[in-house]
């Protein structure tokens, strides 16, 4: 069984269809190879029609990238993640806000009043 990053090395560099049977299709996830092309400059235009055209079946989809998309040697993209803060998470535990209403009261408030949140909600156990 092929990795959805498999098909996204096909598509950037060897050109050789992955998708043979329907279990090679039903491992093609078109989500994860369009996320992984757009971290290419020349490669977000590709992506994005394919976003725009979800209703395509994964086989239409990935013979597209294959075809359109110039094969060559491309710098790794790791991906971005969201930064989980000590703070943010004390907040949202305290208050029950969500990730949006955390980030917009952390500016707000002092870091002795974030020390006294995080004493507050402290359930003990063994840290990490």
């Amino acid at each position: 069984m092929s990795s959805p990053f498999d098909y996204v090395n096909q598509i950037l560099q060897g050109k050789k269809n992955l998708i043979v049977d329907e279990q090679t299709e039903k491992a093609y996830n078109p989500f994860i190879v369009n996320r992984s092309l757009s971290y290419h400059y020349d490669c977000v235009l590709f992506a994005n029609e394919m976003n725009q055209r979800h209703f395509l079946d994964k086989k239409l989809q990935n013979s597209f990238l294959i075809n359109t998309v110039r094969s060559r040697k491309r710098p790794f993209a790791k991906w971005v993640k969201s930064e989980k803060s000590e703070d943010i998470e004390c907040i949202k535990k305290y208050f029950n806000y969500s990730d949006m209403r955390a980030l917009e009261v952390l500016p707000i408030l002092s870091e002795d009043q974030i020390q006294q949140l995080k004493e507050k909600t402290e359930s003990g156990g063994l840290r990490k």
